[in-house]
C-alpha cells in the first residue's frame, strides 16, 4: 500500500486522538505536527512542532489532518488546498456559512479530496442502523429523536452547543434517513456564563416526510449519546457511547374488547440486541479517508455534506433568536 504523509495541524484534545490513530492505520506515516500554542499533551514525541500552517505544508505532507479552534477552518483550510492538499477539517466545517462555502470552491477547483469529521456516521451502532433500514426493517420511518448530553467540555471555547454537538446530530440524522432537512425550530438557552449557548432543544422535518427531534445540551451530570429511529414495525436504539444497537419490535394487540379492538395501535413485542463487530469510529474515519485519497472508495462526510449540516444549524439558531410569542396571537 503506498503510505502517504500526514501533517496534523492543531494538538489539543482531539489532536492527539487523531495523532495516535494516524500512528496506527496502515498506510499512513505521521509525518509533522503544528500547534503555534505549543503541545501540551506530548502529542510531537520527539518530533518538532512546527508554528504555522505555513511550516505543515514546506515539510512535505501529502494529507492533512486539520484540528484547530472553528474559528481558523478556513484559513488553515484554504492555505492546504492551495498548496494542494488533501484535507480532512474536523467538524464544524468552518464558524460561517461564507467560510464553508470557500472551503468548498477550494477543494473542488484544485481537485482535492476534502473531508469533514462528523465521525458519528463510522460508529458500528449507527452504521449496522443505516443499513437496516435501507433494507426496509423498519418500513416506514416515522421519526428519528437523538439525545446527546453531558457536562462541559473545557476544550470548547470559540462555539456553542448547537455548532459542537448538535451538528452530529443533524449530520446523522440526514444520513441514516439519506435525505435533507426542508424546515427546523429550536429554542436555545445560556445557563453556564459563557457567550453561546449550552442547551438546546429542537425539532424539524426531513424531505422525505421523517420527523425530528434533538435535545443536546452542556449541562447534564450525565453523559449520553441516544438515537432512537421509529417506524412502521419498531424502533431501533442506538447508543453511541457503547456502540450498542436495539430493536423493539412492534406485537399487534389481539383482542376481543371491542372498544380497545378498534383502535390499532402497537404494543411491546420482541427485544433484539444485536451482537456487531465494534470497531473505532475515529480509525474507521482516517481508513475510509485514506482510501478516497488512493482512489480506492469513496465513503467520506464531503465539504458539501459539512456545508449542509451547518447551514441547518446556522437555521436552528436563527429560529431560536426569533421566536413565536403565543401571548400576543
Amino acid at each position: 500500500m503506498t503510505e502517504l504523509r500526514v501533517g496534523l495541524i492543531g494538538l489539543g484534545m482531539m489532536g492527539r486522538h487523531h495523532a495516535r490513530v494516524i500512528r496506527e492505520v496502515d498506510g499512513l506515516t505521521l509525518a509533522a505536527v503544528a500547534d503555534a500554542a505549543g503541545d501540551p499533551h506530548g502529542v510531537a514525541d520527539g518530533m518538532p512542532v512546527l508554528g504555522s500552517v505555513a511550516e505543515l505544508i514546506d515539510a512535505g505532507i501529502d494529507t492533512a489532518v486539520c484540528t484547530v479552534p472553528t474559528g481558523m477552518h478556513e484559513e488553515v483550510g484554504l492555505a492546504l488546498a492551495d498548496a494542494g492538499i488533501h484535507t480532512l477539517i474536523e467538524k464544524p466545517i468552518a464558524h460561517s456559512i461564507e467560510a464553508g462555502n470557500r472551503l468548498v470552491e477550494a477543494f473542488t477547483a484544485n481537485g482535492l479530496i476534502g473531508a469533514v469529521g462528523h465521525i458519528e456516521r463510522y460508529n458500528p451502532a449507527l452504521q449496522s442502523l443505516r443499513e437496516r433500514m435501507a433494507a426496509g426493517e423498519l418500513d416506514d420511518i416515522y421519526q428519528i429523536a437523538t439525545r446527546r448530553q453531558g457536562p462541559f467540555p473545557a476544550r470548547i471555547a470559540d462555539v456553542g452547543v448547537v455548532k459542537d454537538l448538535a451538528t452530529h446530530d443533524i449530520d446523522l440524522t440526514a444520513w441514516l434517513a439519506k435525505s435533507e432537512y426542508t424546515s427546523v425550530a429550536a429554542q436555545v438557552t445560556t445557563r453556564s456564563g459563557r457567550a453561546h449557548e449550552d442547551m438546546v432543544a429542537a425539532t424539524g422535518r426531513l424531505a422525505n416526510g421523517t420527523i425530528t427531534n434533538h435535545l443536546v445540551n452542556w449541562l447534564s451530570p450525565m453523559k449520553e449519546r441516544v438515537t432512537v429511529v421509529t417506524g412502521e414495525k419498531g424502533a431501533f436504539v442506538a447508543d453511541t457511547l457503547t456502540a450498542d444497537l436495539t430493536f423493539y419490535a412492534n406485537a399487534v394487540i389481539s383482542t376481543e374488547w371491542e372498544s380497545v379492538a378498534n383502535f390499532r395501535g402497537v404494543a411491546e413485542g420482541d427485544v433484539t440486541r444485536f451482537a456487531i463487530q465494534k470497531r473505532e469510529p475515529l480509525r474507521v474515519e482516517h481508513e475510509k479517508f485514506r482510501d478516497a485519497v488512493l482512489g480506492v472508495s469513496y465513503d467520506v462526510v464531503t465539504l458539501q455534506e459539512g456545508l449542509n449540516t451547518l447551514r441547518t444549524a446556522e437555521d436552528l439558531l436563527l429560529t431560536a433568536r426569533q421566536p413565536v410569542d403565543m401571548r400576543s396571537a
